[in-house]
């Protein structure tokens, strides 16, 4: 994988595959910073196959000292993917409400993790249930999967590591949370609001419209422009 047309798959295109005999993994991770649990919607309706992964609880480590929501235990995501079906070098695709964000965060954590073939069904549930493709309320039971986490296989920096890289003006520190949290005006969940000095507000709101990416030359111009 890698171009973009292998990071993102359209509604119609999935059908087709999840129609296959050999279907790709299908993870629900739809997710809210603030508001009724991801399960919930999960509950009500889903991609026939998915399977709900919670971003808090199985993507992510518990609160503290390293952050909100700072990079899992190993063990922990290899327990939690294999429960969900994930098998080593078999396709993945997350989807989430249609922002985009929670799928990102999925799709960075595997590829962290080092699993290779995930992908991002592009405008999550809604450009599903705007394909007018079938629902399901039906929990499935997936055969454990065998995917074995092996960390590191994106690089990552510590929060000392990025406040050197903003300040240094060795490269640019992109803080992608809407503007007015970047500008401290107002802080709905974090203790302190504001951001890393030197750090470049890029909102992912203002080129990720409804979970949907831009083309990838509109995308270099973006970033060019923020530094």
């Amino acid at each position: 994988m890698s171009g973009t047309e292998d990071l993102l798959v359209e509604a119609d295109r999935l059908a087709v595959e999840l129609d296959r005999a050999d279907p790709p993994t299908l993870l629900d991770v739809r997710w809210r910073l603030t508001g009724p649990p991801g399960r919930d919607d999960y509950a009500a309706g889903h991609l026939p196959g998915a399977v709900f992964v919670d971003l808090d609880t199985a993507l992510c480590g518990p609160p503290g000292p390293a952050g909100r929501h700072p990079l899992p235990d190993p063990a922990a995501l290899q327990a939690a993917l294999r429960a969900a079906g994930v098998r080593a070098g078999h396709p993945v695709v997350v989807y989430d409400g249609g922002d985009g964000m929670a799928a990102a965060r999925a799709w960075w954590t595997l590829r962290w993790a080092g699993h290779r073939p995930v992908r991002l069904l592009h405008g999550g549930f809604p450009a599903w249930r705007a394909a007018g493709l079938p629902t399901s309320t039906a929990e499935p039971s997936p055969a454990p999967g065998d995917v074995e986490v092996r960390p590191g296989a994106l690089p990552v920096l510590d929060a000392g590591e990025a406040a050197r890289l903003a300040a240094a003006d060795e490269g640019v520190l992109l803080d992608v949370r809407a503007a007015p949290r970047y500008r401290g005006e107002t802080e709905p969940i974090d203790p302190v609001a504001g951001h890393v000095p030197g750090a470049v507000n890029l909102p992912a709101g203002e080129y990720v419209a409804e979970g949907r990416f831009p083309a990838a030359d509109a995308l270099r111009e973006r970033f060019a422009a923020a530094g």
